[in-house]
């Protein structure tokens, strides 16, 4: 005697939509449920649950770069950085003259002794192409150094500056923005 079984139709996986809702990691499960949904089940509302899960990546990553961009808490975030790090950059400059007997003659001569010297200027944020250094301009046996500010422009109202003490006694190059 023989018995016929006949094939059941698996059940699309619907929960994995759920991993839809971490981005990133919701495109490539996205891809996969739509890709499922479309050639393995041929169901319509795994399909849209995949598309769903891509689209949902593609806002809130547009969402953080348009906020990185625009947005005034991230700004100040971003001159909150350069602040500190044009600190530390007079720190390393120091250094260096300690080293090498002399200044910089450019901020690249840092990253000789320091692969991780901050020179690159964080207050212009998300608003530049390629790298963007701190204004620095060895004269002599001293230095000016500053940050263009979020404009990327020198010598206006929005520039930063180092806030290290410099007196007459003091022994850095530092020269006060002029």
């Amino acid at each position: 005697m023989y018995t016929t079984t006949i094939p059941t139709k698996s059940k699309p996986p619907y929960l994995l939509g759920l991993l839809c809702l971490i981005p990133l990691v919701g495109a490539f499960v996205g891809l996969g449920l739509l890709l499922y949904g479309l050639l393995k089940y041929k169901d319509k509302w795994l399909s849209i649950i995949g598309a769903a899960g891509i689209l949902w990546t593609i806002l809130v990553y547009s969402t953080l770069f348009y906020a990185g961009k625009n947005a005034n808490v991230f700004k100040k975030g971003f001159e909150d950085i350069s602040q500190m790090q044009l600190n530390s950059l007079v720190k390393n400059i120091e250094y260096y003259k300690l080293t090498h007997g002399q200044y910089p003659d450019r901020l690249e001569q840092l990253r000789d002794d320091d692969k991780l010297a901050p020179i690159n200027d964080a207050a212009q944020g998300m608003n530049t192409k390629g790298e963007v250094f701190y204004n620095y301009e060895k004269i002599g046996d001293k230095y000016y150094l500053f940050s263009s500010g979020q404009d990327g422009i020198p010598n206006t109202k929005d520039d930063l500056f180092p806030q290290v003490t410099v007196t007459d006694s003091s022994k850095i190059g530092l020269i006060k923005h002029r």
